[in-house]
């Protein structure tokens, strides 16, 4: 099973690239993550944020792979714990299909993509940078798997 992040944005700075790299080079190869950025759409005064998030819809969906779960990231969505993240992970391993974790542009996701989506996670009811959310998204997947192994590297 491959853990997908399908992040809109690019030209990240060093350190977002950094601290992804970080977490992704920890996980086990059966569990592994995987980076892939979608073009933004470009933002013009005439264009609106739905036709916007209507064309970055199509990248999204032209880059998730087939039968993949997808997990859409949302302010609106469902506020896990990480004990909630590493619970999921073994039933989601066992069922042997892609996990594609889902980060929109600056004006979130198409309510279509949304509809899909198996399950929408809020990260923070802050409001963060979409470069942090790869990050923190990248850290939390490795401790949720780190948690599943009784690894120290997540100390209640």
């Amino acid at each position: 099973m491959k853990l997908q992040i399908l992040a809109v944005g690019h030209k990240m700075p060093g350190w977002i690239a950094s601290g992804f790299d970080e977490y992704a080079k920890r996980m086990p190869p059966e569990l592994r993550i995987e980076l892939r950025e979608i073009k933004p759409e470009p933002r013009t005064g005439s264009r609106t944020a739905q036709s916007v998030m209507a064309a970055e819809r199509q990248r999204i969906e032209a880059a998730l792979p087939k039968g993949a779960r997808i997990v859409a990231l949302d302010e609106r969505g469902q506020d896990w714990t990480t004990m909630q993240l590493a619970a999921a992970l073994p039933g989601w391993q066992q069922e042997g299909r892609d996990v594609s974790f889902v980060i929109g542009g600056a004006d979130g996701l198409a309510p279509e993509l949304k509809g899909r989506a198996e399950l929408m996670l809020r990260v923070s009811s802050l409001t963060l940078p979409h470069g942090m959310v790869r990050v923190l998204l990248a850290e939390q997947l490795y401790r949720a798997w780190s948690i599943t192994q009784n690894h120290p590297y997540h100390r209640v």
